[in-house]
């Protein structure tokens, strides 16, 4: 059974950086498309960026340019490195395979002084 684990969330201040980290077990981590998510107060969950098992990465043009997507394959853990964060990045962060119905329970990040 697919499971996905997040960490690492925390209250940073406008500007700050921070790492997440997403640990995956029940299928082959690293044969997989990865992707991160986030979901804000009132607002549905978005799609944040994409790691193919080849190393290319996609983002949403929000994040491009602060936010890099890695994988370290020996640990079957994903990261999500976030920088010159935004109040607007403050959300639930979710770690999913893609195509995957399976959610972990997220890992909270607060942008704010």
């Amino acid at each position: 059974q697919e499971k996905f684990v997040e960490s690492g969330g925390d209250l940073v201040p406008p500007g700050g950086s921070l790492r997440l980290s997403c640990a995956g077990s029940g299928f082959s981590f690293s044969d997989e498309t990865m992707t991160w998510h986030r979901q804000s107060p009132d607002k549905a969950r978005e799609w944040v960026a994409t790691l193919f098992p080849g190393g290319a990465t996609y983002y949403t043009d929000s994040v491009t340019g602060r936010f890099t997507v890695s994988r370290d394959k020996a640990k079957d853990t994903m990261y999500l490195q976030m920088k010159s964060m935004k109040p607007e990045d403050t959300a639930v962060y979710y770690c999913q395979k893609h195509e995957s119905t399976t959610w972990g329970q997220g890992s909270q990040v607060t942008v704010a002084n």
